[in-house]
Formats: structure tokens, sequence, C-alpha cells
């Protein structure tokens, strides 16, 4: 074998060596393409459950109906008389709208449902419109809600509320049982509830009842875990996470027997899905539950609903709407004026509700003391997830049920589970 024919094999085995490197680095980009396609594809499929309606679940938490007593006047919100789920729940499943039943009504049947929108049948005027009493052809009180803001924000604030409830399941939201879109009238049907929202109860002489509080520290406590529970399936049970925006006492809605549930969604944001991430928007809400960094630079997040969060927990705790300048110097603003407080145990008890003597533990209220301040922060990083807030609350609330201390003037809630 000559020189020539050696030289020749090494250069066809050098050829060859590169072809299989070359097929082999094929290969492996090709595997690699479709490992970032399948990634991509993914990614895209969650954001897509922010707007699409999800597959059925098998593990969903379905709601028996009750029965309920007459409505009381004077709520601006509408409700429901569902039975709950017992606090210590785990995660809630998303269903399908189709599961949950939600209906798309004519204007005439809505109408009829409600005499004729009769000032008799009306139960409340809220920010996006007026609330009246209904009762559908099958028996079912319901509450519905004429949207009477004009414009594009109005279209947004309806379009955004039938999206959410339609999609999301949990017993500590309020449940959304049909809509109606027909020309210029758009309307909400919402499950009914019996006692209206929990701003009555706290400030009855604002309304129509008259004289201080009834609610006891058992109820309130339990309504504040019950209300966590619905912020933190909303952070926590939802991809991309869900940030209420207008969290407030007069949101929370209560049934007949005092059981808690958020409502009104209308200006509700997606959240970022990125740790640390925020949403930038306009600044919508109400005076005095409003987060610093929303309030200064447009900044959204998770952690703005839980300085909201923190007001209403302030409200329950004091008795005290969050902005009042008929008041004495320092004390117009609920957080400013009890913040100082909040962490010093002598002087935490002269900043509860007058109400609620005699009903707590010193150590139960500086407990739920500390979880405010903690929840009205000024930093957003300081404050805590709702998941922390409540497995604070879990063990206050059943201590206090266990001690069976309660107000002669409200009727006894059941023990949670």
């Amino acid at each position: 074998m000559t020189d020539g024919d050696d030289e020749y094999k090494r250069e066809e085995s050098v050829a060859l060596l590169v072809i299989v490197f070359l097929a082999a680095l094929s290969l492996l980009s090709v595997i690699a393409a479709f490992a970032y396609y399948c990634y991509i594809t993914r990614k895209v499929s969650r954001r897509l459950q922010a707007f699409h309606i999800p597959k059925r679940s098998s593990s969903h938490h379905t709601l028996p109906p009750r029965a309920l007593p007459p409505q009381q006047q004077g709520t601006d919100n509408p409700s429901s008389n569902s039975t709950r789920d017992g606090v210590g729940a785990a995660a809630m499943s998303v269903v399908a709208a189709g599961e949950r039943g939600v209906q798309v009504f004519s204007y005439r049947q809505l109408h009829a449902a409600t005499g004729g929108f009769d000032r008799a049948h009306m139960v409340g005027q809220g920010s996006f419109g007026t609330v009246y009493r209904g009762v559908l052809p099958d028996g079912r009180k319901v509450a519905v809600k004429l949207m009477d803001r004009p414009g594009k924000q109005g279209e947004d604030e309806f379009e955004m509320e039938v999206e959410l409830l339609s999609r999301l399941r949990s017993p500590y939201l309020l449940g959304l049982i049909g809509h109606c879109s027909e020309g210029e009238h758009c309307l909400l049907v919402y499950e009914f509830m019996a006692n209206g929202g929990l701003q009555e109860h706290l400030y009855p002489n604002r309304g129509s009842c008259g004289g201080i509080s009834k609610l006891d520290w058992d109820t309130r406590m339990r309504i504040a875990l019950e209300a966590a529970k619905g912020l933190e399936y909303l952070h926590e049970h939802v991809n991309p996470p869900v940030i209420h925006r207008d969290f407030k006492s007069s949101n929370i809605l209560l049934d007949k027997d005092f059981h808690a549930r958020i409502s009104d969604f209308g200006l509700a944001k997606l959240g970022s899905d990125r740790a640390g991430g925020h949403v930038s928007t306009r600044v919508l809400g109400t005076q005095g539950y409003v987060a610093p960094e929303y309030a200064l630079a447009g900044h959204l997040t998770t952690k703005s609903d839980v300085y909201s969060y923190g007001v209403v927990l302030l409200e329950l705790l004091t008795g005290r709407v969050p902005v009042d300048m008929k008041r004495s110097p320092g004390e117009g603003v609920l957080v400013n004026w009890a913040l100082p407080m909040l962490t010093d145990r002598d002087k935490v008890v002269r900043i509860l509700d007058p109400a609620s003597e005699g009903q707590y533990s010193l150590k139960d209220a500086v407990q739920v003391a500390a979880i405010a301040a903690m929840c009205v922060q000024p930093e957003a990083d300081y404050r805590p997830l709702m998941a922390d807030v409540v497995q604070s609350l879990v063990p206050l609330v059943k201590n206090r049920y266990n001690q069976k201390s309660c107000n002669p003037n409200v009727q006894p809630s059941k023990p949670l589970d």
C-alpha cells in the first residue's frame, strides 16, 4: 500500500468523523429546539389560563344551597347564601363556568325577577351600580347589580368581574350566578347574602340599625380569617395571581351565619408571575385602604392587597373607619394613629373597640394587633404573605371557639372545621 493510499484513507476517516460530529450536533440542536418549544408552549398555556376557562378539576368543593332569612335593608353589595367549607380547607380548585352554572340572562328576565327594578326591591347603591333583590323562576333568591358606570371603564369593570368570577372557585369569594349584556344594559347576578356588608355591621350608627356594633370578638376574628383565606386563594392558588385592588370592609359580604365572602372584582388586576415583580397601573381604590407604594408610584403587587387587608383588620380591632378627619388631631387616619401602639402590649387595649370589651383575652388581642402591624408596614417587602396571615389567625380563631366566649346580643356562630 502506497503512502498516497494511506493519506487518502486518513482523509476519508477524518471526513467521516466530521460528518458524524455534524450529524450528532444537528440532532442535539433538534432536541434542544423541541425542548424549548415545549417550554414556551407550557408557559403560554399557563398564561392563557388567566384568560380562558380551564379544564374540569376532579377535586373541587361543592357548596349546597341554604334557606335564607329576609334581606336586611341598607346594604350596598350583592350577596350569597351558600354553606361553606371549613376554614382549614386547603387549596381551592378552579372550575369551568359551565360547572358553576353561570348563565346568560336576558334583560327581560332580570326585569321580571326584580319587579321591574322597583325601588322597593333596591337593597343598596354601590360605587358601580344599584343592587336589587330578585327571585328567579326556580325560586332562588339573587342579588342583581345594574351597572351604571358609563363608558369604557364601566365596560372593563363588567368584563373583568364576569371573567374572574366565571372561572374562579372558592367558598371565600362571592358566587356569580349569571350576567346580562344587552345594548346599554350590563347586569350581574350574584348569590344572595342575607347580612349584607361587613361595614354596616361595624358601624351600625351610620346605617339603619342604630347603636353600637353587635359583632362579637369571635365573629370578627372568623370574618378576618375567612377574608384572609379569600385573598390567599387569589394570590397563591391562581397563576398569574389576582390582585383585588379594592379590598375593603364594604366588599366583604356576610351570609346568614356571618360567614364572609369577598366581592366586587371590577377593579381587579392580574399580577406579575415573577417573584418580586409588580404591575404598573393607574391608581384606583378607596381612600384609606390604598397601599403607599401603589398610591405614590402606581406599583401594584399582591402586597398592596395585604396592606388593604391590614386596614380591614384594624377596623375589626378598633371599630374605627380608615379615614375620619372629624376626630382629634393625629387620629384622623386609622393606620397612622394605630400603628405606633400595635406592638406595645400596654397600649393595645387603648385602641380596641369598646363594643368588644370583655370578649377577648389580652394575649389574643396582642397577637392580632401584631398581625395588623405587619400588614400595614409602609415598606411592601416587610409585609407578610396572606398564607402567613392565615396560619397566624387559625389557632387564634379555634382557641376562641374552644373558650366559647360570646356576646349575648349576637346569635352564636358555628365552630370552624
